[in-house]
């Protein structure tokens, strides 16, 4: 097996891990020899997803957006491996419907899970890798982070706010030796697309044909997109957004 970048005796916490790009994410890592923990809301999913991994992960479970739980995350990996290298910033949810239509809940929701989650997790990381000499934080985004998409009110804005975000925590901590960077991806194939796509509710083979690489990403892409920004690879990378979107945002042919 070919391993791109080598994570022997580095700890990585992938929020959002049970499933999708952060489950793809915590199988990278401990392929590269990295301690993983999986932290994700759903604690089914999660106790799964790291008993396929191995010993060298653990799970935890809770919400992005508790404080409590964000702690308890930091502390259990830092108790089980001694300190946290890496954090991948990555749980997130979705949103479409008309602004017009849009309840105050659901924009809330996403501030709290989307921009509040990420915050919180990254400050807290930060506060442990202050203390051990340093890290790299990798926020998950979107290329809808940086263009617009009709009926994404809530997606969109949280989305650029993690843009800015990482820009602003880049600046702050890279005296702390704590580097700050996000993946923006677009549309990738995993089980949320194909069943909306089976629902009607999505054109697979349209999104296609407007994505100038012909085709959606695939998790490990992504995954790996994130093992770059967190490896000593980019160590003079902070404060950047890097797009895995296949040329979408590049091409403005509808």
């Amino acid at each position: 097996m070919s391993i791109s970048f080598d994570f022997t005796g580095k700890t990585a916490i992938v929020t959002g891990g049970a499933s999708g790009i952060g489950l793809a994410m915590a199988q990278e890592f401990a392929a590269a020899g990295a301690n993983v923990q999986i932290f994700d809301v759903n604690a089914e999913a999660a106790e799964k997803a790291a008993a396929t991994i191995g010993p060298a992960c653990q799970w935890v479970s809770g919400s992005v957006s508790s404080p409590e739980a964000v702690a308890a995350s930091c502390d259990a990996a830092r108790s089980a491996f001694g300190k946290i290298d890496i954090l991948m910033n990555n749980a997130g949810i979705a949103g479409s419907e008309p602004s017009i239509d849009l309840p105050l809940k659901d924009w809330s929701r996403a501030i709290d899970v989307n921009l509040t989650g990420v915050f919180l997790f990254a400050q807290t990381a930060a506060r442990h890798m202050r203390d051990t000499g340093g890290g790299a934080i990798v926020n998950t985004a979107s290329m809808f982070g940086v263009i617009a998409g009709p009926e994404r009110a809530s997606y969109c804005a949280t989305k650029a706010g993690v843009v800015a975000l990482t820009k602003v925590l880049a600046s702050e901590w890279a005296s702390l030796g704590i580097r700050v960077n996000a993946i923006g991806p677009g549309y990738v194939d995993t089980a949320l697309i194909q069943t909306l796509a089976a629902e009607g509710r999505l054109d697979v083979e349209r999104l296609k044909q407007r994505t100038p690489a012909g085709r959606l990403g695939t998790v490990k892409e992504i995954a790996r997109s994130g093992l770059y920004l967190a490896s000593d690879a980019s160590d003079f990378v902070t404060g950047q957004v890097l797009l895995a979107d296949g040329g979408w945002s590049s091409y403005s042919y509808l």
